[in-house]
C-alpha cells in the first residue's frame, strides 16, 4: 500500500485522528485542499510543477508524491492556500458591515416546511397530494407563498451570518483556510485539520438536562404547575406550541415566579455544559445525524440567550459578542487546546479531537 493509498483509506474509514499530529497525514489533507480544477492548475503554474497525468484524481497521487519529496512542500502548500483564501474574499466583493446591518432586518426565524427543514416534501404533501380541487388550491396560494419566503429569508439569513463567523476564523493569521472545500476540513488552526461547526445550545440535550432537575419533563411540569391555577393547553399541539400557550398565559396572569424558576434551570443547565464540555461535545458527536456523520476534529460555536432560549438564533449576527470571543481563542490557542473525545455512533467507536467556545447572551 503506497503512502497515498494509507492516507486516502484512513479518511474514507472516518479515522481522521489518525491525520493528527502526523506531518504526512497532513500534507495529503493539504494537497487535497489545493486538487480542485482551477486551483491545481494555478498551484502547478505557481510553483512550476509538471505532471504527467491529466485527470484532476491522477494528479492528487501524483502531486502528493512528489510533494512527500521536497522538504519545503508545506510552506508551498500553505502559501498557496493563503493566497486563494484573500483572492476568494477579494472576488466575492461583500460590503461586510452594510450586510451585517441588513442581518437585523430579519425579525422572525421560521422554516417554510417540515420539522426536516424541508419545503419541497412539505410542499406536496399538504398541498399536491392532498387537494384535488384547483380552486382549493388557488385558495392557499398566499399560504404557500409564506411558506417560501419564511424558507427563502431563514435560509439567506443563515447563510450569510455562516459565511461572516467562518470569516472570522479563515482571515485570522494562526488559520489556513481549506479554500479546496476538503469534505471535514474547513481550515487548518497550527496546522490541526479543523471542522467548524457554528449551533445553537442543542435542545434535546437541554430536554434530558431539564429531566434530571426538574424531575421529569418540561412540558409536564409546566403543565403540572398550570393546572393548579386554572389553566390548560390543547395537548394536540406539538409540545413547542404547548410550552408557548402556557408560558404566554402564566405570563397573563402574572405568574411570572413559574417562568423564572424555568428560565433559571435552564440557566443551570448551561452553567453546568460550560463546567463540563467534554460531557456535552462527546453528546454532540454522538447525536448527529446519520446522513452528516463525521469523527472529524471539531470546533464547535456554541450560541445561546440564556434569558430566551427561543431568541437564540438572533445570536448569529450578534457580532459584539462573536468578534472578541473569537478572537481571543485563536490568539491563545495552543497545542493542549484541543481535546480528545472518544464516542460511539451506530455501535462504531470513534476517537476525535475538540474544542468548544460558548458565546452566551446573559
Amino acid at each position: 500500500m503506497t503512502s497515498f493509498e494509507k492516507w486516502d483509506k484512513e479518511f474514507k474509514s472516518q479515522n481522521l485522528y489518525a491525520f493528527n499530529n502526523n506531518a504526512n497525514g497532513l500534507l495529503w489533507l493539504k494537497v487535497r485542499a489545493v486538487c480542485r480544477g482551477k486551483q491545481i492548475k494555478k498551484f502547478l503554474e505557481n510553483n512550476r510543477i509538471t505532471l504527467r497525468s491529466s485527470k484532476i484524481a491522477a494528479q492528487n497521487i501524483e502531486l502528493f508524491e512528489l510533494l512527500e519529496l521536497m522538504p519545503n512542500a508545506m510552506q508551498l502548500l500553505d502559501i498557496f492556500l493563503n493566497e486563494r483564501n484573500h483572492e476568494w474574499y477579494s472576488a466575492m466583493g461583500i460590503d461586510e458591515n452594510s450586510l451585517k446591518e441588513d442581518l437585523y432586518k430579519v425579525h422572525h426565524y421560521a422554516w417554510g416546511g417540515d420539522q426536516n427543514n424541508s419545503l419541497d416534501k412539505h410542499l406536496v404533501s399538504r398541498y399536491v397530494k392532498i387537494i384535488s380541487s384547483y380552486d382549493e388550491l388557488l385558495n392557499k396560494q398566499s399560504e404557500i407563498a409564506e411558506n417560501a419566503w419564511n424558507y427563502v429569508q431563514t435560509s439567506w439569513y443563515n447563510n450569510w451570518t455562516s459565511y461572516l463567523i467562518e470569516s472570522l476564523f479563515k482571515r485570522h493569521e494562526n488559520v489556513i483556510s481549506a479554500v479546496g472545500e476538503i469534505k471535514s476540513v474547513d481550515f487548518f488552526l497550527n496546522h490541526n485539520p479543523i471542522d467548524l461547526k457554528v449551533t445553537f445550545f442543542p435542545s434535546q440535550y437541554m430536554e434530558e438536562k431539564l429531566k434530571v432537575k426538574l424531575g421529569k419533563r418540561e412540558l409536564t411540569w409546566l403543565k403540572q404547575k398550570a393546572k393548579v391555577l386554572g389553566i390548560t393547553v390543547d395537548c394536540t399541539q406539538s409540545d413547542a406550541q404547548q410550552l408557548y400557550t402556557l408560558t404566554e398565559k402564566l405570563e397573563e396572569i402574572g405568574q411570572t415566579d413559574i417562568i423564572d424558576e424555568l428560565k433559571n434551570k435552564r440557566k443551570e443547565v448551561i452553567s453546568d455544559a460550560q463546567s463540563n464540555e467534554l460531557e456535552l461535545m462527546t453528546w454532540l458527536y454522538s447525536h448527529q445525524g446519520e446522513m452528516r456523520f463525521g469523527a472529524e476534529n471539531r470546533l464547535f460555536v456554541i450560541l445561546v440567550d440564556s434569558s430566551n432560549i427561543n431568541e437564540s438564533w438572533k445570536m448569529k449576527r450578534a457580532f459584539s459578542l462573536i468578534e472578541p470571543k473569537v478572537k481571543n481563542y485563536l490568539d491563545n490557542f495552543n497545542t493542549n487546546s484541543l481535546r480528545e473525545i472518544n464516542f460511539t455512533f451506530k455501535g462504531n467507536s470513534y476517537k476525535s479531537l475538540a474544542d468548544i467556545i460558548f458565546i452566551i447572551k446573559q
